[in-house]
């Protein structure tokens, strides 16, 4: 019997609408336009691509901070795409989120020991000396010090306060964590250090990732599969090994040539895309990707490449990879 995904997406959508001055109409942004996937439990699966692709926002609809268009997100064979606030809130206890920003994601009022124990204070019953005493348990946990419970989050460097927020997310015991971008604030030395934390607590707590970057690098270090994002659609995913030996989008090529090597000796052939990213309020027809991919054809402008699996466990978004549509073009 086939295990069910601890998270599954199918054709997931989120538009935004933007209206320009009073009498304007009104148009839509393509956040996250279709993408599908799953995650099994204790994976990490990665999403990168470039600002604005729709990465945190499709970490807001499998968190359900988004409510989407379209589309289902299923968690634990539950679809909980439209359910409502009050049905939610138990599910919630099960799905955590560690934010980019270290520095705004925490209240500065708030005592340290207050800021972890506050999942436990809506979603438990535990007194408040139950709830300081595990909140020092998991500034232990963290690599912080449990005296450190009494101090406020200004009085920390960002990667300690990343370190408060992660602990944060572990208060109440969740089997999925939604990491959004959480070492781009910090220094190179301290990503590292919060990296290794991260998959520490993971074999320690059997924790599954959703891992949101933008850093190719970061990624390669902390993921199982990774999924490509370009202007709202997910162009490819692989395991983490497949698609750094043998990237096959044109997108995914171009952004793997850009991670420098630590090696002076060995030349790396740079591709360099052409143009701007195309805006998501008025995408390209066709191949979102035409307007800057190398190995353009006539069909990519015409007809959208649908996300087939071209080897196991290997899926892209690409005409150069269906057969039936070269074709035609031929």
């Amino acid at each position: 019997m086939k295990e069910t995904p601890l998270i599954e997406v199918k054709s997931l959508k989120k538009f935004f609408s933007v209206k320009k001055g009073f009498f304007g109409t009104t148009r839509y942004l393509h956040a996250v336009d279709g993408i599908s996937f799953a995650i099994r439990k204790g994976e990490t699966f990665s999403l990168v691509g470039e600002s604005g692709c729709g990465k945190s926002t499709t970490g807001r609809l499998v968190t359900r901070l988004l409510e989407p268009n379209d589309g289902t997100v299923w968690f634990k064979g539950q679809n909980i795409s439209h359910i409502s606030d009050n049905q939610m809130r138990p599910i919630r206890k099960d799905m955590q989120m560690v934010f980019q920003d270290p520095y705004a994601s925490l209240n500065p009022r708030m005592k340290v020991k207050d800021l972890v124990a506050e999942p436990l204070l809506i979603h438990t019953k535990l007194s408040s000396k139950e709830r300081d005493k595990l909140a020092c348990e998991l500034l232990e946990t963290v690599g912080l010090n449990s005296i450190h419970a009494e101090r406020y989050a200004f009085e920390f460097s960002g990667g300690q306060r990343q370190r408060i927020g992660i602990a944060r997310a572990l208060s109440v015991r969740p089997s999925l964590i939604v990491a959004d971008e959480p070492v781009s604030a910090l220094d190179v030395s301290i990503q590292s250090q919060v990296l290794n934390l991260l998959q520490d607590l993971q074999e320690e707590y059997g924790l599954t990732y959703l891992f949101i970057s933008h850093d190719l690098s970061v990624v390669e270090h902390i993921s199982d599969r990774i999924g490509v994002m370009y202007l709202g659609s997910l162009v490819e995913t692989a395991d983490k090994d497949t698609l750094y030996d043998r990237p096959m989008h044109p997108y995914t090529q171009a952004l793997l040539s850009s991670v420098p090597v630590p090696d002076p000796t060995l030349k790396k052939e740079r591709i360099i895309l052409k143009g701007d990213l195309p805006s998501p309020v008025d995408p390209p027809s066709g191949c979102r990707f035409h307007t800057r991919c190398p190995s353009c054809m006539e069909i990519c402008k015409q007809h959208v490449p649908i996300f087939r699996e071209v080897e196991p466990g290997h899926e892209v978004a690409c005409h150069l990879f269906d057969e039936e549509m070269l074709k035609f073009e031929r």
